[in-house]
């Protein structure tokens, strides 16, 4: 039965082409936008190399303090990393970093911009970088302080050449010699806790071992040992965080901080987290409500074209109904030639989409960006046109069956 509503759908598609024509660019339209934001915010959130274990990691990149003096949002210390982050008993593994910051090289008399990240040997643990050659330095080369670097692909074309082999030789940053012990794949600038083309021990950055300051320019990475230890970690985080002695109360007197999921972290508290809390509640409430009125309109034009579609087809019901179709038979009927329509609709979307992202990774306005769509948007995508093809379908439908036999031979109204 299911084969012969699809047969019938066709045939409908193609008997109004103009109808279809307006209702597919409608519906393609809309999804092609929709699913091009949730692969941009996919690209920042989701899963993707270094960062693939995502399910099971947690970051602080910020403290938050307020009093007299204001709020101040900033990077933690490393004293705040040494005396409190690393404190957490549950995580796997905790990695400690700066955030990137530009340094300058120069071949050929040329000057070289590259971005560098101080960073310990849990790093490479943590993360799951793709190794071109060479490999990370070790928990030694943290300890000694020893001049070493991990570089990009890209680092290593622009300094020593394309494809020419980089470890054991020596790239010069900001005036300080380092030895290449491998060469990884590009990272996304969109990765901030990660990205950077050279990664040097954190043993090497310059810091002051008498400051007790809790602001500065470091982040920590927590790996959890499964995911059911996620909670447990947050937890025990925000138990540390309640002993953390402010520098000076007469200025703050209240301080934030949270282990994050780079969701939250990237996204969510930057927009709407007011230390207290995240804002995932209020970010998933404006996401949905923007989905919904982005929808909306085309929809109810998708409903009117189905009326139309659906007065033009009165005598038809009406046969039906004669021969004994019952409401719940037209309904299913009418509902999967609309979700038929839309899952066309979904299918050119997806196309167009697909060529957007690529536009945009070509045009290079996110330096290293490999975008695209992956299981997760598509299967986002489907979505959106299974329900978009049953909200716009079910009414239309329902008023048609609704039509008495008598009344939809004479072409009776909807």
């Amino acid at each position: 039965m299911l084969q012969n509503y699809l047969k019938i759908a066709w045939k409908v598609l193609l008997r109004r082409k103009f109808f279809t024509f307006i209702s597919l660019f409608g519906i393609s339209f809309t999804l092609m936008i929709l699913m091009v934001a949730t692969a941009m915010i996919d690209h920042v959130t989701g899963p993707a190399t270094p960062e693939k274990r995502l399910d099971r990691m947690l970051f602080v990149n910020f403290i938050k303090m307020t009093g007299k003096s204001g709020n101040m949002n900033t990077f933690p210390s490393y004293y705040y990393m040494n005396h409190y982050v690393k404190r957490l008993k549950t995580p796997e593994k905790i990695s400690v970093t700066t955030t990137f910051r530009g340094v300058n090289s120069y071949v050929n008399n040329k000057r070289l911009s590259l971005d560098l990240k101080f960073t310990d040997a849990n790093f490479w643990e943590v993360l799951d970088f793709n190794f071109l050659e060479g490999q990370a330095f070790n928990q030694q080369d943290q300890k000694n302080a020893n001049r070493v670097a991990v570089i990009t692909d890209h680092a290593r074309d622009q300094y020593f050449g394309p494809n020419v082999s980089a470890v054991g030789k020596y790239m010069v940053a900001d005036g300080i010699r380092y030895r290449v012990t491998g060469v990884v794949e590009d990272v996304s600038y969109s990765r901030f806790n990660s990205y950077a083309n050279i990664w040097v021990p954190l043993s090497t950055a310059p810091y002051n071992k008498n400051d007790t300051g809790l602001t500065g320019s470091y982040m920590a990475i927590i790996l959890a040992a499964s995911k059911a230890d996620i909670p447990k970690i947050k937890e025990e985080y925000q138990g540390i965080v309640k002993q953390v002695k402010l520098p000076n109360p007469k200025e703050f007197n209240k301080f934030y901080s949270h282990t994050e999921s780079i969701l939250e972290g990237t996204i969510v508290r930057q927009l709407l987290g007011d230390g207290e809390n995240s804002g995932m509640g209020k970010f998933i409430a404006i996401i949905s409500i923007v989905v919904f009125l982005f929808m909306l309109m085309p929809t109810i034009n998708l409903v009117n074209i189905n009326v139309s579609r659906i007065m033009e087809r009165s005598s038809e019901i009406g046969v039906r109904k004669a021969f004994g179709a019952s409401s719940n038979t037209l309904i299913g009927q009418f509902l999967v030639e609309n979700i038929f329509l839309t899952l066309i609709g979904g299918l050119i979307g997806f196309l167009l989409s697909a060529l957007v992202l690529e536009i945009i990774a070509n045009s290079g306005l996110i330096p290293y960006a490999q975008l695209g769509l992956n299981i997760r948007v598509f299967g986002i995508g489907l979505g959106l046109s299974l329900i978009f093809g049953f909200i716009s379908g079910v009414y239309p439908a329902y008023k048609m069956s609704k039509l008495q036999a008598v009344q939809a031979l004479k072409g009776g109204q909807v």
